[in-house]
Formats: C-alpha cells, structure tokens, sequence
C-alpha cells in the first residue's frame, strides 16, 4: 500500500513559513510522503540558518509515493529577504498553493497542510499585474486561503473551522470588512454554512448528531429587535428551518455569555457569524496550538492558527506547534475519512 501524501506549503517566503516547514522536516512522520512544494534555494537557506542539512527528495506530481519528505520545487522571482516582503515574490507564492491544490483535485495527493499567507502582498502583486492569471473568487482580490482553494475546487460555501482541543469555532462570514458582515448573513448563507458545518462534523469529527451553537449577530442576540433585526428576521427563521430538517441546533445565543463552559458543554461546535466574534476567544485558548480546517472542500485542508510573523522572521525562534498540530490533524482526518 503506498503512503499517504500530504502536500505543505510555506506561505509567505519573507515569513516564518520556511523556518516552519524545516522544522517540520526535521520531526516529519516516517509513514507518509510529506511533500514540501515551495522553491529549494529558499528552504535550503531556511535549512541552513537552522544549522539543518536537508536531505529531501527532489520530485513532482509524476514521482512515485515515497515515504519520507519530498521537494515539489515551485520557483520564485527574487531572492527572500526574511522579514522583508517582495512584491516579486507573490506570484511564485500563489503558484505554489495553486500547484498544491491542483494536485490534491486531481487525486495525485491526499492532502493539504498550508502556512501562513500575506493577504496584502498577494493583492499588490494582482494590482500591479505581477499575477497575470490566476483564479479568484468572485470579487477578483485575494481574501485568504479558504476563499481561494474554494475558487478552485469549484465549492460555493466553503467553512472556516479552528480547533484546539475540544473547542470548535466555525465562521458564518470569513475575511468581510464589518461592515459588510449584516447584508452577507442570508437564509442562503446560513443554510449552506450549517449543512456544510454539520456534515463536516459527521464525517471528519466522529459526531453522528453533532450539536452547533450559534451565535447572534448583534449584541444580546439583537435583545429582541432593540439591538438590531437581523436575529429576527433572518437567523431565527433560518434556524427553525434547520431543526425542522433534523439539525441539532441552539440559538441565536448572545456571543458573550455563549463562550463560558457552561454553555459550551451543551454543544460540539460554535458557529459565530463573523471572524472576530469567534476567533479571539478560540485563540486565547488555543494560540499556537490549533489548527484552521476548511470544510466543504473534495479534500483534506489543515492550516496554522496564525500570521506571517515578519518580526521573527530567519530568527530560529518560531513555534512549529500549530503546524504540527496541522499535519497530526490532517493525518487524523484522512484516517477517519478512511473507515
């Protein structure tokens, strides 16, 4: 039986993604192909600065599985400068998530592990026409990873779920502005969300009946329409169709008093509707060690629960936890996924 591949990629080269996936390296299961797909002189040189001697195999799509680590090489434009960003770089970094996805769509790879990425370089490299083609979501800018692997597996509503340990946050909204956040919570929305969070939880979680908390979208859950109608007249009735299709379901419930133990003992999962309702109490609890799962997508996609780290960037002093935990997660949901 050949070993299961899972695809890595560093993210931004400038960050502490390359220290990460030598790290990595260094620790990598021996029952698996983990495949580093990113440019060899930047990871050599990552290695280098870690007083590491790589001995990763250099491969592509068409190489055999082989358990140990293998190098995908993806180039990139200019030499990296950690801590430095280049906008010369952003087309070389998205190819190499591009190449990753392909591969994992076209069955040639078993799953995803990302590093951070840099939202803003990315968009700088489209505005200046540094990325010439490249496929986006609808709104034709680079809005994070979720939205983007989405766009390319063809999934409408894919979901944001951060775990760390046995607290799960998923995201109704992802990377919207505020103000955006109220027009974008729909019936629509919310039924593709909660089916999607639902049978992600079945499935990749080991829940038969899984139970969602969700929360309100305004304060006090709108306090009846005294604080805002959206809980009225869209989350309620939406909810009351769910439950009625068989969805275990509680709420709209106040995001301030949801995230206490005692009412998170009656859930497995918390769906907030936008990303800083949710994400800063789960990474207060959870920081370095918990893993960002994309649910919704033909494959396993795991990532790190935080940033590009620019500041520690070539340092030797980044934590690896989170993309340990990353790739002990994606290796857990290929072996559910499996039975």
């Amino acid at each position: 039986m050949k070993p299961r591949r899972i695809l890595l990629t560093p993210g931004e080269p400038a960050g502490i993604g390359p220290e990460l996936a030598v790290r990595l390296y260094r620790s990598a299961p021996t029952d698996l192909e983990l495949v580093l797909v990113a440019d060899a002189g930047l990871l050599n040189n990552a290695a280098a600065n870690l007083g590491v001697t790589p001995a990763w195999r250099e491969a592509d799509e068409t190489t055999p599985h082989h358990a140990g680590v293998s190098l995908w090489h993806t180039p990139l434009a200019a030499a990296v400068r950690p801590g430095r960003l280049d906008v010369r770089n952003a087309a070389g970094t998205l190819a190499a998530l591009r190449r990753a996805t392909r591969a994992c769509l076209a069955g040639t790879a078993d799953a995803l592990v990302t590093g951070p990425m840099h939202k803003g370089i990315i968009n700088d490299g489209l505005a200046q026409g540094r990325i010439a083609t490249v496929e986006l979501p609808p709104e034709g800018h680079f809005s994070g990873h979720t939205e983007y692997l989405a766009a390319l597996a063809g999934v409408e509503t894919p979901v944001m779920l951060l775990v760390a340990g046995t607290l799960r946050v998923a995201l109704a909204t992802t990377h919207l502005p505020l103000a955006a956040v109220p027009t974008a919570i729909t019936p629509a929305l919310l039924r593709n969300v909660l089916h999607a969070l639902h049978a992600g939880l079945q499935r990749d979680f080991g829940l038969p009946t899984p139970r969602i908390l969700v929360t309100g979208l305004n304060p006090h859950a709108g306090e009846g329409g005294h604080l805002g109608r959206e809980e009225l007249d869209v989350i309620i009735p939406t909810l009351d169709t769910l439950r009625a299709e068989g969805l275990a379901l509680e709420g709209p419930l106040p995001a301030d008093t949801l995230f206490t133990p005692q009412v998170l003992g009656r859930g497995d999962a918390v769906l907030a509707m936008y990303h800083d309702q949710g994400l800063p109490v789960l990474k207060h609890v959870g920081f370095g060690h918990a893993v960002n799962v994309t649910l919704g997508l033909p494959f396993v996609r795991t990532s790190v629960d935080h940033g590009v780290a620019l500041d520690l960037a070539g340092q030797g002093r980044a934590d690896p936890g989170s993309l340990q935990a990353a790739l002990a997660c994606a290796r857990e949901l290929l072996n559910r996924r499996a039975t």
